[in-house]
C-alpha cells in the first residue's frame, strides 16, 4: 500500500513541474510579445532573426525564472511537504492507536460484565429460592444496579480427593524409605 502512495505522490509531483513548465512558458513568450509589440528591444526587418533572437531571450528569462524559483521556493515548499506528510502519518498512527485502545477497552468492559454475570449465576446456584441482593436493592432503592453487585466469593474451596493425599500425617505404604533426592533408597541386604 505504502508504495501505491508513493506512486501517486511521483505522479501528481510530476503533474505540478509539468504546469509550472507550461506556466513559465506561456509568462515568457507573453513577455516577449509584449515587448516586441511595445519595440522595446531589437526590432529587425528580418522576422527569422527577430524569432531567434526572442526565442534565446524567453529563454534565458525562463533559465533564470528557473534557478530563482530553485534557490528561493522550491526547499521551503520540499519542507512543507514532507512536514504535512508526516503529520498525516502521525494523525494516522494515532487514529490506529485509539481504534485499538477503544477496542480494547470494550474487550475488558465484556470480560467484567461476564465475570459478573457468572459470579450472579453462581450465587443463584449457592443460593436457590432466595432473592437475590441486586433484586432486592432495586426494589427497595434506585441508585444501585447489577453493576454495583459483586457477590463474594469463597476464598477456600476443599479440592477434589483424586485419591492422593499430601499431608504430613499419611505415611507411605510401603517401607522403602525416600532419599533427598526424593528416589527411593535401595534396600539393604
Amino acid at each position: 500500500m505504502q508504495s501505491s502512495i508513493d506512486t501517486n505522490r511521483e505522479h501528481d509531483q510530476a503533474e505540478i513541474r509539468l504546469m509550472g513548465l507550461i506556466l513559465t512558458q506561456a509568462v515568457s513568450i507573453g513577455i516577449a510579445v509584449g515587448v516586441f509589440d511595445a519595440s522595446l528591444w531589437i526590432d529587425l526587418d528580418n522576422p527569422t532573426t527577430n524569432g531567434v533572437t526572442y526565442a534565446m531571450a524567453a529563454f534565458a528569462v525562463q533559465g533564470l525564472a528557473y534557478y530563482l524559483f530553485k534557490m528561493f521556493f522550491q526547499q521551503g515548499m520540499d519542507e512543507r511537504a514532507r512536514m504535512a506528510s508526516q503529520e498525516r502519518e502521525r494523525r494516522t498512527r494515532y487514529r490506529s492507536m485509539e481504534f485499538t485502545f477503544d477496542r480494547r477497552r470494550q474487550d475488558m468492559e465484556m470480560r467484567m460484565q461476564e465475570a459478573q454475570l457468572e459470579a450472579e449465576l453462581k450465587w443463584m446456584e449457592e443460593n436457590p429460592g432466595k432473592t437475590p441482593p441486586w433484586v432486592e436493592a432495586r426494589m427497595y432503592s434506585d441508585t444501585v444496579s447489577t453493576a454495583d453487585f459483586m457477590p463474594e466469593v469463597n476464598k477456600y474451596v476443599n479440592p477434589l480427593s483424586l485419591g492422593v493425599d499430601f499431608s504430613e500425617e499419611h505415611k507411605e505404604r510401603s517401607d522403602r524409605v525416600r532419599g533427598p533426592d526424593g528416589k527411593f533408597k535401595k534396600k539393604k541386604e
